[in-house]
């Protein structure tokens, strides 16, 4: 069986078991890629979308490890994940 294709933390739905597999970072800020990796973002690590704002492309609540951040929808787009399977 095949591994599923990365996708955006950004793109998650609420609630669904994942594992983070790259941080990249967009040209116009590539601190975004070490800041995010400081808070816990690294590939292989367990996250989750806790909650999403009202808008389609507002902020989110996710927990990385044992910890829980608000990212915007921007910060979310460098995170790439796959379902995770425990």
């Amino acid at each position: 069986m095949s591994e599923p294709l990365p996708s955006s933390l950004a793109a998650a739905p609420a609630g669904q078991a994942l594992t983070v597999q790259l941080v990249s970072a967009p040209v116009h800020s590539p601190e975004w890629a070490s800041w995010l990796a400081d808070l816990g973002f690294l590939p292989g690590e367990a996250v989750r979308v806790l909650r999403r704002g009202s808008l389609s492309e507002g902020n989110l609540v996710v927990r990385v490890g044992q910890s829980t951040f608000a990212l915007r929808h921007a910060e979310a787009e460098c995170i790439a994940v796959t379902v995770r399977h425990d």
